[in-house]
């Protein structure tokens, strides 16, 4: 059975792209709105200060394993995300979530069908997906 809520939001995603129906739009925005979520991350760390990345070459032992490396390395982010950044960054990815699901109704194809796919071989592959 397919999750009603994704399937609801990928419905009115497409009552709702009746001036944005050209693929070249809708990859032109869906770009966009990546790049405007990287930004709000910047921002969190460069004008409002509530984050921080300190990052470095982490040294690694040569009989680490790979389930070892969850462990041994990290992200480089420090500090907790304050309301004003947390809201923004969430705004930005709704938006980028918007334009993915334009995308997948101009492809016919079914965002909900996709995570269950990408689940699917993340859970097979499991910690051999060095993503």
């Amino acid at each position: 059975m397919k999750d009603l809520l994704c399937d609801q939001f990928q419905n009115t995603v497409s009552e709702m792209t009746l001036c944005h129906r050209s693929i070249l739009e809708i990859l032109s925005k869906l770009q966009e709105s990546g790049v405007r979520v990287q930004r709000s991350v910047v921002h969190s760390v460069t004008s409002c200060g509530c984050q921080k990345i300190t990052a470095n070459k982490k040294s690694l032992p040569e009989n680490a394993t790979f389930l070892d490396l969850k462990n041994l390395l990290d992200s480089h982010l420090s500090g907790n995300l304050c309301n004003n950044c947390r809201d923004n960054i969430e705004s930005e990815i709704g938006r980028s979530l918007f334009y993915m699901a334009a995308l997948c109704n101009l492809m016919e194809l079914n965002l909900y069908d996709i995570f269950i796919k990408e689940h699917k071989q993340l859970e097979i592959l499991r910690e051999y997906n060095l993503t």
